[in-house]
């Protein structure tokens, strides 16, 4: 790629420009889990946005785009390079290019929305609308990747909860919205629009902080768990949590299977420490629980059935079906017979399969998690889990917990969702407190309790306000018994979805196209 002549060397204020946009990157991610910095963050996107304005030309906007975005994603995404080193032998070599490409191809978004801002005249609406819309795009084009959305940094503020309205999307216009009001103060002729959007903001706090508490003390009344006291709760179904904790280079090592095996027995068969609950109400075992496929699971199947002692499980479990494989989730009864199989429909590229897998298996190259050629097959989609006295789940598989649709694609509402994944890919340091953060947020968009698995951490039990009510800590083995809370009422982003949000996104763009259209005619 040739940098445009104002900005070759020669030129150190445009490299100047540049390292300043990289650095802006840099504090947006730090906005995100385990950091939450939201005030760095938004001064990161207000320089942004000032830097954008100031470009000489729209190419030039385009690559200090190019450079934030690839600085945030780098840092936000640094996670994705473990999977690579859990077999360095044979994947290690790709770990810099997969983080490298990731975050720069990512960062093509915020290009184009730099370059969408300097177009239409460097304003604050146009800011606003263009980086709203790619991080919108960006959940949906090729199969989509909603991780690090800019509207995340507010998940641990009282912001969240407009997310229960206008879902994670809302949560980033509004993010941009204080950018952009911060950065309009410094400017003679913008400073009432600077006032107007950080004062919109505010607002949207102060309300959120108010529904948050009205719903807290409406939830408490209704049964749901109240973080501080959990043992308040009426009485609710009890959810034994396993968390074996099974290190990704040990997991499928013959030697370390049946000690992990026997490790979730052992939780499985564990009495309740709660006198009133001496046996939960169902036990989940984390994702791909089982080193053996479905088809030649009978005898670990009726070691858990054993251990449950009548209590119903759901397990993690790959099955073959013909030449296909899948990722699936199985409910036990108390019998041990197999209730209901659903299969993950949302895999993970380069992960779970690889795009012309069974030609690039040829020459040796697979899916990191895949057992064979073109990896995993993709489910037929959401569906419902009915786990009897609990109610009706929906099954959420690792990474499928990210996407709001796949949630709002559901036949039915459920009484809760289930997930049940592997954070032990994500290593240790923010990429499971990050899947975790996403977790929650599902939750409150919904207004449903999350029951979340994990092999290695953090397995949590999160109610409808996205709070968790009880968890074991990262890299952790262990088992946990803990009241699910109850289900709030439908929310408005779980009857109307992404239309409102998506139509005042375009709203905004189109305002800001309207606004460009005379100085357009007057050149």
């Amino acid at each position: 790629m040739r940098l445009p002549s104002e900005m070759q060397p020669g030129a150190p204020g445009r490299r100047v420009r540049l390292l300043l946009a990289v650095f802006c990157g840099l504090a947006v991610a730090l906005g995100q889990a385990p950091f939450g910095l939201w005030p760095v963050a938004i001064l990161g996107l207000a320089l942004l946005f000032h830097l954008i304005r100031k470009a000489d030309d729209i190419r030039q906007a385009a690559f200090l785009g190019l450079a934030a975005g690839t600085g945030h994603f780098a840092l936000a995404l640094f996670w994705i390079i473990e999977p690579f080193l859990i077999d360095v032998a044979r994947h290690g070599w790709m770990a810099p290019f997969a983080l490298i490409g990731i975050s720069a191809g990512l960062a093509l978004f915020w290009a184009g929305a730099a370059a969408a801002t300097r177009r239409l005249g460097g304003r604050a609406i146009a800011f606003v609308a263009a980086f709203a819309l790619v991080e919108l795009l960006r959940s949906y084009v090729l199969t989509g990747f909603p991780w690090a959305l800019i509207g995340h940094v507010w998940i641990d503020t009282p912001l969240v909860y407009i997310a229960s309205v206008v879902g994670h999307h809302g949560l980033t216009l509004l993010a941009l919205l204080a950018a952009a009001g911060l950065a309009n103060l410094a400017l003679p002729g913008q400073r009432w629009w600077g006032a107007g959007s950080l004062a919109m903001v505010c607002a949207a706090a102060l309300w959120g902080g108010t529904v948050a508490g009205g719903m807290v003390v409406g939830s408490m009344g209704q049964g749901a768990s109240a973080q501080a006291d959990p043992a308040k709760m009426p009485d609710r179904p009890v959810i034994r949590l396993i968390q074996p904790n099974a290190p990704q280079h040990l997991k499928w090592d013959r030697t370390a299977i049946p000690v992990f095996f026997q490790r979730q027995i052992g939780y499985t068969a564990a009495p309740g420490l709660d006198p009133a609950h001496p046996r939960p109400d169902l036990v989940i075992w984390a994702e791909t629980a089982l080193s053996v496929i479905l088809e030649n699971a009978e005898p670990e199947l009726e070691a858990i059935t054993l251990a449950a002692d009548g209590v119903p499980v759901v397990l993690g479990i790959q099955r073959f079906i013909g030449q296909r494989t899948y990722n699936s989730a199985i409910y036990l009864d108390g019998g041990g017979t197999i209730r209901a199989i659903y299969d993950k429909h949302r895999l993970v590229p380069f992960g779970e399969y690889m795009p012309f897998g069974e030609v690039l298996s040829q020459f040796g190259i697979q899916g990191m998690a895949a057992s064979r050629g073109g990896g995993f097959s993709a489910g037929a989609g959401p569906r419902l889990m009915d786990l009897g006295i609990l109610g009706r789940a929906l099954p959420l598989i690792c990474y499928e917990a990210v996407f709001p649709q796949a949630i709002l694609d559901a036949p039915d509402r459920p009484e809760f969702l289930m997930q049940i994944t592997n954070d032990a890919w994500f290593g240790t340091f923010s990429g499971p407190y990050q899947h975790l953060a996403q977790a929650r947020l599902r939750a409150i968009e919904q207004g449903l309790p999350m029951v979340r698995v994990a092999n290695t951490g953090v397995s949590a039990m999160i109610d409808g306000l996205g709070r968790v009510t009880a968890s074991l800590p990262l890299d952790t083995a262990g088992w946990l018994d803990a009241p699910l809370p109850q289900a709030l009422p439908p929310t408005i982003y779980a009857r109307w979805g992404e239309l409102p949000i998506g139509l005042i996104i375009l709203g905004l763009l189109a305002v800001s196209i309207l606004r460009q259209l005379p100085y357009r005619r007057a050149k």
